[in-house]
């Protein structure tokens, strides 16, 4: 087995925030403006081995949001133990925990959360961690919580009102946006206070599945922090019809896009993943943005089970893909556009597969569990590590540095990396 060299992996760099029509004003411990990680090419598809572990020892355990800071990587999901990357230590960990980047090592820090932890967002010196909780470390915080990495503490100041469950959280224009399953389904905090500042408001109404609530799953900022495509379970905004996704143009007061994709109003065949349309990633120069989905196979008139490419600039009432990929009947939840490539997870067994109906269709090319496509093609590159199926990979983090792959299952490239793996870029 080849072994990589030593990792160094840093922190993506941030896009400067003094970016006109700011969602909110932007104070001396600003927020800034996120760029999605540009990469000069593919990653490796030789994980790592100095990644820690996951304990997969029951049903649901899984990793969902990555953040880093420094060499620090910060992990949340729903998981109770971890452990090193030799598996010789286990660590209790609620949900939550940091590890060294290049070695691996398991933190000393320590945040337990009640519920599972489904984003998190860094800054500097500061951590905005979302999700289904309402206390961490025994201390009531529901739904959202900053913590200070200058004092090493919960944030008191940090004090938002009126929050649920928190799906997703961006950071964008000196405002901290936070999407889910609460009141306004997505809202612009204060980054100090977490007040609303009431940049946003929009009304997100009705429901695709009528066995979930109306609920914001997934969100991207574009790098230059003008607009946030969402995607989730919901009929309508502003009473337009905008079925599981639809655009802001953000400012000092948000508007709602004329920008629609009338596939996504096309029902899936599977009832049960009516929340079709789910990770969303606007590519480094923002110039696209790619929608990954569920849902089932329904032939090609829809997007369910498939990644679609957007361009940012068409915002057409019947905008239509780029291009489509299908994988014939399996679902996508993550996606990572890099320049390079557009890496898509989930448990799907093949890509390239228009014509399959859970089975390879002509063309199809097997692609378990994760899969690498062409940003100018959409179709599959050559890319081929294989990821454990199980529910699939959850989330997926590029920096500059490689590609973070979180999930609930135990192999990646065909090696033990259960819940966390990385696939470092080649040497140049």
């Amino acid at each position: 087995m080849r072994i990589p060299g030593r990792l160094r992996v840093t922190i993506a760099r941030k896009a400067a925030a003094c970016v006109l029509g700011s969602v909110a004003l932007v104070t001396s411990s600003s927020v800034p403006a996120q760029a999605s990680s540009a990469q000069p090419r593919v990653v490796s598809d030789n994980p790592a081995d100095n990644t820690p572990h996951i304990v997969l020892d029951e049903p649901s355990l899984s990793v969902y949001a990555f953040a880093q800071v420094g060499s620090t990587i910060y992990a949340g999901g729903r998981f109770t133990q971890v452990q090193d990357p030799a598996r010789t230590t286990t660590y209790s960990r609620q949900n939550f925990v940091a590890f060294d980047s290049e070695t691996g090592a398991v933190s000393a820090f320590d945040l337990s959360f009640d519920g599972m932890v489904t984003a998190i967002e860094a800054t500097a010196d500061a951590l905005y961690i979302g999700g289904a909780f309402s206390m961490v470390n025994g201390i009531t915080r529901r739904g959202i919580v900053k913590y200070d990495l200058a004092n090493n503490r919960i944030d008191p100041t940090f004090a938002p009102t009126g929050m649920r469950t928190v799906s997703e959280i961006k950071l964008a224009n000196g405002a901290v946006i936070a999407a889910g399953n609460f009141s306004k389904h997505v809202m612009a905090l204060d980054p100090t206070t977490g007040a609303d500042t009431g940049s946003i408001t929009i009304t997100v109404a009705g429901v695709v599945d009528p066995a979930d609530e109306t609920r914001v799953k997934s969100m991207a900022v574009s790098p230059d922090g003008t607009r946030l495509v969402a995607t989730g379970n919901f009929a309508t905004v502003n009473g337009e019809v905008r079925e599981r996704a639809f655009m802001l143009n953000l400012g000092p007061t948000a508007t709602l896009s004329t920008w629609h994709a009338p596939r996504f109003d096309v029902d899936c065949s599977d009832s049960t993943k009516q929340i079709s349309a789910r990770g969303v990633d606007f590519s480094p120069d923002g110039n696209y943005f790619v929608v990954v989905a569920t849902g089932g196979p329904t032939g090609t008139n829809g997007l369910c089970d498939a990644a679609a490419r957007f361009e940012t600039a068409n915002v057409s009432s019947t905008v239509e893909p780029t291009w489509i990929n299908w994988t014939g009947g399996d679902s996508l939840y993550s996606v990572a556009a890099t320049g390079a490539a557009v890496y898509v997870g989930g448990h799907q067994r093949w890509l390239d597969n228009p014509d399959g109906n859970d089975s390879a269709g002509p063309g199809a090319v097997e692609r378990p569990g994760i899969g690498a496509l062409d940003p100018v093609t959409g179709k599959a590159l050559a890319w081929n590590p294989t990821k454990s199926r199980d529910k699939g990979t959850i989330v997926l983090f590029a920096t500059s540095r490689g590609l973070w792959v979180g999930s609930d299952g135990p192999l990646f490239g065909g090696e033990d990396h259960a819940g966390i793996g990385f696939a470092p870029l080649d040497a140049p």
